[in-house]
């Protein structure tokens, strides 16, 4: 019996198709995950000036 790959439901017959999906899915979240963990360079020091949906600067908000 083959081996089932991440997020396959159990005990489930799965077409070429489906398996090549959910194989490219698993690369997909992994590349993600390595992105996401890597640190901004050159970012702003402390919190995202963004994140309250205006640009924040030195206390000041511009609404875009």
């Amino acid at each position: 019996m083959e081996e089932t790959p991440p997020g396959a439901a159990p005990d489930k017959v799965l077409s070429a198709a489906a398996r090549r999906a959910l194989e490219e899915a698993a690369v997909r979240r992994s590349v993600a995950e390595a992105a996401a963990s890597m640190p901004e360079q050159g970012g702003p020091k402390g919190p995202e000036p963004t994140r309250f949906g205006d640009w924040e600067r030195k206390g000041i908000a511009v609404d875009f």
